[in-house]
């Protein structure tokens, strides 16, 4: 690989890691998850498709700067969002979003392995503070489970090879 095309994606993937985190709203009220899209898919949100273009998402006013945030997030989601070539690839999801079977952060591991059937275990390095992953993949997409070893942590959705990439590189919230 070119040196600068090295560069370039590991500006994408710093890029990615500042945008996956920051303050996130809790999304339970007096213990009661409130109602309405609440969802992320394979496809990214209701509002929301992965492929979407940075410039389409300002337009509709869904992509603002992070407030207590590391980077960009999505209005009105508990959401960041990471672009690659000005293209929505990856959503780093937080309470209140689940996935349609079921799956949030809080969940436990075994939860997860028994909602998917086909999981890869992804193992960090030792030494390092990153959590271990479990890939659900389906197609081109994927959902990738960060977990502590007992209950998932973080929850990313979208394009398979960048949720693997991102996990292989290391990169994350800030």
């Amino acid at each position: 690989m070119k040196l600068r095309q090295f560069v370039f994606i590991a500006a994408l993937l710093t890029a990615a890691s500042i945008a996956g985190s920051g303050v996130h709203p809790q999304g339970l009220v007096d213990g009661v998850r409130p109602a309405g899209n609440d969802v992320v898919d394979l496809n990214g949100l209701p509002d929301v498709e992965f492929g979407d273009t940075e410039e389409d998402l300002t337009r509709r006013g869904l992509l603002q700067a992070g407030v207590d945030a590391c980077g960009r997030t999505l209005a009105g989601h508990a959401a960041s969002p990471v672009f690659v070539d000005d293209r929505l690839v990856l959503l780093w999801v937080d309470d209140p979003f689940r996935t349609p079977e079921g799956i949030s952060v809080g969940a436990s591991v075994e939860e997860v392995r028994a909602r998917y059937r086909t999981l890869h275990r992804l193992r960090a390095p030792q030494g390092t503070h990153r959590f271990d992953g479990l890939l659900a993949r389906s197609g081109d997409r994927a959902y990738l489970f960060l977990h502590d070893g007992r209950t998932v942590r973080k929850i990313v959705a979208g394009y398979a090879d960048w949720a693997r990439r991102l996990f292989d590189e290391g990169h994350g919230p800030c």
